[in-house]
């Protein structure tokens, strides 16, 4: 408790799901949460939810894939509260697509102006907010920007693209105090999950879940929760000589090369699932 006390955090994408659970959070550990995203209507939950709770959180409405959203919104944040310590670049969009001749342009347009165009704004225009007393930049990757996925490759490209970004700025910024790391979840229960493939009742939704849990390790599909504690992790000083790196939380598959005894013994690695 108390780990980010005093501290100002910029959540996006955080009217559900991990941008959500991290705001509750950061919240419960002492800051107060700039949340802003395109659906107004959860957002308020959200930060109803954790101002029910003794938290302080504000909403605003926010399209990062839109340069005068973002602009108009760092002005307002900096009108209000003059500077940020945290920044969680976590708003993000996903679609199946198609092989890449059948791949639609405008989803591809679509993918990379949220996820990875929405990632560059918001940096671009908060980052100043940061200059002077330094702080930390967190950016949502995937472990689909490790290795690819049948069907999804503007998804695979942006995350790839944040991951190096990361990086680049991690580099950018290091000598003003100033700290940028990425988190790349696994597969985790959020409404994009739901939107992808369906939700838990439905039979797409249920065998979409079956075949990840029995591909995972770890034997489930992760917890936006577990998310939120990387993240909190990366926004607080336990981080502090971690900068430029990216952190996988995907229940171990991207620790192995292919699933080989899994298939053979199918039976009993399924035993250990949730």
């Amino acid at each position: 408790m108390g780990r980010l006390e005093d501290k100002v955090a910029v959540i996006t994408g955080a009217a559900t799901g991990i941008g959500a659970a991290t705001a509750k959070v950061f919240a419960l550990e002492g800051a107060t949460v700039i949340c802003g995203d395109v659906n107004n209507e959860q957002m308020n939950k959200t930060v109803e939810e954790i101002r029910g709770k003794g938290g302080k959180a504000e909403a605003y409405h926010l399209d990062v894939s839109n340069e005068e959203s973002v602009t108009t919104f760092a002005s307002t944040v900096k009108e209000q509260f003059h500077t940020i310590d945290i920044l969680f670049n976590n708003a993000g969009v996903d679609e199946q697509g198609g092989k890449v001749h059948e791949y639609p342009v405008e989803l591809f347009d679509r993918i990379m102006a949220v996820d990875l165009r929405g990632t560059f704004l918001c940096s671009k225009y908060l980052i100043p907010l940061m200059l002077e007393g330094g702080g930390s930049i967190i950016n949502t990757a995937s472990m689909s920007g490790h290795a690819a996925d049948l069907d999804r490759s503007g998804y695979n490209a942006a995350k790839g693209g944040i991951i190096n970004f990361t990086k680049a700025m991690a580099i950018d910024y290091a000598r003003d105090g100033i700290r940028v790391n990425s988190l790349s979840p696994g597969t985790i229960e959020t409404p994009l999950i739901d939107d992808l493939v369906g939700i838990k009742q439905e039979k797409m939704g249920e065998e979409f879940r079956e075949a990840n849990k029995w591909i995972t390790p770890m034997g489930r599909l992760g917890r936006p929760k577990e998310m939120a504690t990387v993240a909190l992790f990366l926004a607080s000083d336990d981080s502090s000589y971690v900068t430029g790196e990216d952190i996988t939380a995907d229940g171990g598959i991207m620790a192995y090369t292919w699933p080989g005894k899994m298939l053979i013994e199918e039976e009993e690695w399924k035993k250990g699932t949730e």
